[in-house]
């Protein structure tokens, strides 16, 4: 069983990276931004909460997300593993879900880091928001607010895997084919 923790920041592919990952290894997807699509399609109190985060640019508190995590770990028997996709995004949430594995019998297998430039990065967010219809993604202020809140609340997760020896960090520009061939290299080595 892979347990996956894709990270990077916004703009770096993760979104790209893991539907390739999930066709070749036939991974479960936990993207907690399609959770909270999810509930905010469909209005219910949650998804009304996590909007009055979302439009400051700001991360959901970590309990509704953590218990949105936890029902889709229970509520998933069948799979051959996870990749996490924007989760962890706080060593609060990392401590969390390596709890939540342990529920469940499992642990984190690793996290692949996708590394982008800055620039680079607000481009692509710009580019994705023109089709994609995203409104966060077309404002410039909640572009670098999301930046700044990966920098200083986000990428210390990364330190907290590669303090446990799962950190592996790839170079997130270049084709998605090349970047896909890299993780993939790092997958089939757990």
């Amino acid at each position: 069983m892979i347990n996956l923790v894709l990270f990077g920041p916004p703009g770096a592919g993760k979104g790209t990276q893991s539907e390739k990952i999930i066709e070749k290894f036939h991974l479960t997807h936990l993207s907690t931004g399609d959770l909270f699509r999810k509930h905010l399609g469909e209005g219910t109190e949650l998804g009304k909460l996590a909007r009055t985060y979302m439009d400051k640019g700001h991360l959901v508190p970590d309990e509704v997300v953590i218990g949105m995590v936890e029902d889709k770990l229970v509520t998933t028997t069948e799979t051959n593993g996870f990749i996490f996709d924007g989760f962890p995004r706080t060593v609060a949430q990392a401590e969390a879900l390596d709890q939540l594995m342990v529920k469940i019998g499992a642990q984190i297998s690793g996290m692949v880091a996708l590394e982008v430039d800055e620039e680079v990065l607000k481009n692509r967010i710009r580019e994705r928001g023109k089709t994609s219809g995203r409104v966060d993604d077309q404002d410039e202020q909640k572009i670098q607010t999301r930046i700044n809140v990966y920098l200083d609340e986000t990428l210390p997760v990364a330190a907290y895997y590669d303090k446990q020896g799962k950190l592996t960090k790839v170079n997130g520009v270049g084709s998605i084919d090349d970047i896909f061939q890299n993780i993939s290299k790092v997958l089939e080595s757990y």
